[in-house]
């Protein structure tokens, strides 16, 4: 029986914090708004902006002073996530309707696999299109639809035209609206790429698509050759289950940060957070763990990771944190900026079960902290996550205002699987 054909969309809520803000306050629609960081912050920058906005050729990263030179009557609204989060789950519960298959990537996008789904509702380009329709009817949000045979042309298709877009890239006309695009328009490959690329005479996708594989793998490594996979179309990444969850053998948490992380100083902000998460969900299932696993996962969408071991188990956060530093140091030199972060506890055992004692450890430092954390678990069961948090966190307080045990802005289980996969004919 002749196996069916993949059908893969990628969802994008257009400029999605300023669209929920016109949502909620149509007024917004007739000037130029932005949402960005508080006018106080000193390393404020634009998070999203309306299509009047971007008229004035402002860009999502810019500094909120190089916003207002463009456009001095711009007005900036601070973001409530909060908000975001609510109403882009409204939106995600749309697509679990038609599908379990619902990877999200951040607060406003997301992979469906329709593949299945259409033995139900008829073909692809028709669910996709009835989701993008209810959205809008229920939510008065607006999507961009990219529907394809995989995961890497459905998130270029959805590109492709904004706002509420709906582009298909088959398997018969990719090369047609694919091969004639910039080498840098495809995943992984940042400027630092795209440079020894052109150095080839490799300057678009279609170039680099007709070059011979061993060519790539000698000049551009394991790379290069994922690069060629990918250019032809052998992206066979599979769409995670909406379902999943983390094995039993580990406890963990991951997040997609509120903007993408450049210093190893926002990276470590939001590894605090994690960590305590992580340290609480042990300490409330009577676990403890000897290893500790860091997952990153770069603005395109490289995900890698990194663990190492400890010389005994713990459940605290300080411990936790220590370990996850020192793995970020090693994997990650700011390359490129992070999108998300994770942490997981491995090799677990009962905290009860006994274990040998350090002569350089100080016992009584250790207790006290894990005192100190038990008694901030029951602060935040009592009155609020939000109740009872570090000096320090509050240095960036919109990145490191979520509470991991709650939010699952990315399902764990997905963030932690790898990276996209290329396939092999």
């Amino acid at each position: 029986m002749m196996r069916m054909e993949r059908a893969i969309v990628h969802s994008d809520i257009n400029h999605c914090y300023a669209q929920i803000e016109e949502m909620l306050n149509p007024e917004l629609k007739q000037r130029p708004m932005a949402v960005g960081g508080s006018q106080e912050e000193r390393h404020g920058i634009i998070l999203a902006k309306n299509l009047h906005a971007k008229k004035y050729k402002i860009q999502t990263g810019e500094t909120l002073d190089e916003a207002r030179i463009k456009c001095p009557q711009l007005l900036i609204l601070p973001p409530d996530y909060r908000r975001y989060q609510r109403i882009t789950d409204q939106v995600k519960a749309i697509y679990r309707e038609y599908t379990d298959r619902v990877e999200e990537y951040g607060l406003d996008e997301a992979w469906l696999d329709l593949t299945q789904s259409q033995r139900l509702f008829g073909p692809a380009s028709q669910i996709a299109r009835t989701i993008q329709q209810r959205v809008y009817a229920e939510l008065g949000l607006t999507i961009s639809i990219g529907l394809s045979f995989n995961k890497i042309f459905a998130k270029m298709a959805s590109d492709f035209v904004k706002p509420s877009g709906f582009v298909t890239i088959t398997r018969a006309n990719f090369q047609e609206k694919i091969y004639p695009l910039s080498v840098r328009e495809l995943f992984y490959v940042g400027a630092a790429t795209q440079k020894k690329l052109e150095a080839w005479g490799i300057t678009t996708i279609g170039d680099l698509a007709s070059r011979d594989r061993q060519f790539m793998r000698r000049y551009f490594g394991k790379v290069g050759e994922m690069l060629h996979w990918f250019a032809l179309g052998e992206d066979i990444s599979e769409v995670a289950l909406a379902s999943e969850a983390i094995p039993v053998k580990s406890v963990g948490n991951s997040v997609t940060a509120v903007h993408d992380l450049h210093t190893h100083g926002e990276a470590r902000l939001v590894l605090r957070v994690l960590a305590e998460s992580v340290a609480s969900r042990l300490r409330d299932q009577g676990l403890k763990g000897k290893g500790i696993a860091l997952s990153l996962r770069d603005i395109h969408l490289f995900r890698w990771s990194l663990q190492r071991k400890r010389a005994r188990p713990t459940q605290l956060a300080e411990e936790i944190l220590e370990d996850a530093e020192i793995l970020l140091r090693q994997a990650w030199q700011n390359a490129l900026p992070l999108r998300s972060i994770g942490i997981s506890v491995f090799d677990l055992c009962l905290d009860q079960t006994g274990e040998q004692l350090d002569l350089f450890v100080d016992e009584q430092h250790r207790q006290s902290l894990l005192q100190l954390e038990k008694t901030v678990d029951g602060i935040r069961r009592r009155f609020g996550f939000e109740k009872i948090q570090r000096c320090s966190l509050l240095l960036d307080k919109p990145l490191t205002s979520f509470n991991p045990k709650q939010d699952q802005t990315i399902h764990p289980i997905g963030f932690l699987k790898g990276p996209i996969q290329a396939g092999s004919r």
